[in-house]
């Protein structure tokens, strides 16, 4: 099993792309590899016949445990096995773990206390909000999980009766144990709480930003952003633009613009020098099921809109579905954080290292604002830039918050000819 990132534990094996017997020529895939990061293709380094298989597909293994033997047709491969025979007992044991905790929830295994479980076993009535009408597998199986089944079985519950959480509604460990617990089950009268496994990409996360927030002094910068010729301006744009252009495409657009003509921002602290990029690759916060991905546009200063549109649209659909390589999240010099979607008015981001700076957005709301000594209707964004105070002063930080400003209030300071 390869090491596919310096964060990896433990592997996945999502696909394989050769059967035993096959032969497989060096730099030819092997199979796919789903990693804390991503799902990345595995080639061989070899040529050979593919003898045998260590990891089933879906099954999760440790990093550096056999993931399959190539070798020359026929050959003896029993002393490979008796070698690796020491160290399969560690390996089993992690995988049945693994396999639990996918078993018993989707994202979340829970912890049942023996009251809530003996809630489960309540009266028919209390139960009949979670009672469904399924269709049944193509073979007239239900879909449900074997762990599942059982624990049914052993409580007496029909499981027809059971509105499965899992991937395409299938039943897991978990709905036969919260069933007859939902909206109208008997009001709860103990304590009851779930404890969630921490998956290597959440570990990874939290070391991060750990590392960041009590390394990197921070300081923060809000400013008042005047949205509403850029509304305009971004109407008229997807008007002719080949593609919709967001308003987080035109927010990245203005920190490539302004981190061009304020350097001091765009640098890295290196414990003996600071590092003042001359290139501006801008990592785009993305959230994840697990987390928190940040895969950056490189060279986002002389890309158009269009073009920072489709990389973000297509940075999502990848992280989603864990597809994005190591390439995609490396090298950036400034991220942007949004969370104006949601309808977050303003908030401080921790700073994603080696970056000095993160901005976190807004969202756009409609406040009385001040024209000509005159109230009026009006759209204002927040942005608070956070800032490692190592490498930015308050100043130079305030001198770039001014510049983009200046750009998103005056659009066509931003939207040269090329630019859409």
């Amino acid at each position: 099993m390869p090491k596919l990132s310096d964060t990896m534990t433990e592997g996945v094996v999502a696909e394989w792309r050769k059967k035993v017997g096959d032969t497989v020529s060096s730099g030819e895939v092997l199979a796919e590899i789903e990693s804390d990061k991503a799902t990345m293709e595995f080639e061989s380094f070899q040529d050979g016949v593919l003898l045998y298989i260590g990891v089933e597909k879906g099954k999760a293994a440790p990093v550096d445990s056999i993931l399959a033997i190539l070798g020359e047709k026929g050959e003896d491969i029993s002393a490979l096995l008796e070698a690796e025979k020491g160290k399969s007992k560690i390996v089993e044991e992690k995988i049945v773990k693994n396999e639990e905790a996918k078993e018993d929830s989707v994202d979340e295994k829970p912890v049942v206390k023996e009251e809530v479980k003996a809630a489960a076993e309540a009266p028919i009535a209390n139960r009949l909000p979670q009672i469904v009408n399924r269709p049944s597998e193509t073979d007239g199986r239900l879909k449900a999980s074997p762990l599942a089944r059982k624990l049914a079985e052993d409580k007496g519950i029909d499981i027809a009766r059971i509105a499965g959480s899992g991937d395409g509604g299938r039943i897991v460990k978990r709905d036969v144990e919260t069933f007859g617990t939902g909206w109208f089950a008997a009001p709860m009268t103990v304590e009851r709480y779930t404890e969630v496994p921490v998956s290597q990409m959440r570990k990874t996360i939290a070391k991060r930003l750990a590392e960041s927030k009590f390394t990197a002094p921070h300081f923060y910068l809000t400013m008042r952003i005047d949205m509403d010729e850029m509304m305009k301006a971004r109407e008229s744009i997807n008007e002719v633009a080949p593609m919709k252009v967001s308003f987080n495409d035109l927010i990245i657009k203005a920190c490539a613009v302004a981190l061009k003509k304020h350097p001091q921002v765009n640098a890295s602290w290196q414990g003996d020098n600071i590092r003042y990029n001359e290139h501006v690759h801008i990592g785009v916060a993305v959230a994840v099921p697990d987390g928190l991905l940040v895969p950056v546009v490189r060279f986002a200063d002389t890309k158009r809109l269009s073009e920072i549109s489709s990389e973000v649209k297509d940075f999502v659909l990848r992280a989603n579905d864990k597809k994005l390589q190591p390439k995609d999240w490396e090298g950036n010099t400034f991220t942007v954080s949004n969370l104006g979607m949601f309808g977050i008015e303003e908030f401080t981001a921790i700073i994603n290292t080696p970056d000095s700076c993160i901005m976190a957005i807004g969202g756009i709301d409609e406040v009385p604002v001040v024209r000509n000594g005159q109230i009026v209707p009006g759209h204002v964004m927040r942005v608070t830039l956070s800032c490692d105070h190592r490498t930015v002063d308050g100043a130079s930080g305030a001198r770039f918050l001014q510049t983009f400003k200046q750009l998103m209030e005056n659009p066509v300071l931003l939207l040269g000819a090329y630019s859409i």
